[in-house]
């Protein structure tokens, strides 16, 4: 049995009306083409508390659900919450609902799942829950393995990441770990990008310098303001003619003179 019954509630999502389960859902409006596409780069967050880490004798006690955007803004929420001594609901159950829960929130085989060391929950999920899972995109995105990332490679931004309070019920440390990735994008993420984004600018910028210059070059007009003459040679009853090339910095011109 797991603990308690299954609570859910939209905070902004598809649609304005009543779901399952006594969700409330808020109209954010949108085309229903534009609507596919965002549902589609939403993630779904589980956690679960069990009794023990050993999917062969350990039981789930407690399971929590969140879906968000791809801005990591919460749109829905689900949760077992009651304590463990008041459960009435079966796996089966537990399963069923929250299936149909995630099946209102993300079209199948896209969204992934995510959290905090999630692996060790998909391991569970996978064994008492497979058509949940089935649902779910066979990748993960795990918020531990951006922390170990960030520990190692920016030390000194990921002294400021928020601490979890370590409160081991599921709705809580779901939200914990939605922040603590939050921080990583402001803080971590947006700024390495930023820079890399100006490194690519003077790239291009130095690149365009090289080939003006080249070109000048390529007219034997690599100085600021040279004018080099060419006297072609003269055949029988042909004039000769004198090509003259002026350069400035920005671009080439030509004159030819026939003598």
């Amino acid at each position: 049995m797991l603990g308690g019954s299954l609570r859910s509630r939209l905070l902004g999502g598809v649609g304005g009306s009543r779901g399952q389960f006594g969700a409330r859902g808020v109209c954010e409006g949108g085309g229903a083409m534009a609507a596919g596409e965002s549902m589609a780069q939403r993630m779904v967050w589980v956690d679960l508390e069990m009794t023990g880490l050993d999917i062969e004798k350990d039981q789930i006690i407690e399971m929590a659900c969140l879906i968000t955007d791809s801005d990591l803004n919460i749109l829905a929420e689900s949760g077992l919450t009651k304590a463990v001594k008041e459960s009435t609901m079966t796996l089966q159950q537990a399963e069923y609902e929250f299936l149909s829960f995630v099946r209102q929130q993300t079209p199948p085989g896209l969204c992934p799942l995510a959290g905090n060391s999630v692996h060790a929950d998909k391991k569970f999920l996978d064994k008492y829950m497979p058509q949940f899972m089935k649902h779910l995109h066979y990748r993960i995105i795990d918020v531990s393995t951006v922390k170990e990332l960030c520990r190692r490679w920016y030390p000194e931004e990921y002294e400021f990441a928020p601490k979890k309070a370590a409160s081991h019920r599921a709705l809580d440390d779901i939200s914990e770990s939605i922040k603590e990735l939050q921080f990583y994008r402001n803080n971590i993420f947006k700024k390495k990008t930023d820079e890399k984004k100006r490194k690519i600018m003077e790239n291009g910028e130095n690149e365009k310098t090289r080939e003006q210059k080249g070109e000048r070059e390529k007219h034997g007009c690599e100085r600021e303001t040279p004018i080099s003459c060419l006297l072609h040679t003269p055949q029988r009853g042909i004039k000769p003619t004198i090509w003259a090339y002026a350069s400035t910095r920005d671009q080439t011109s030509s004159l030819s003179v026939t003598g």
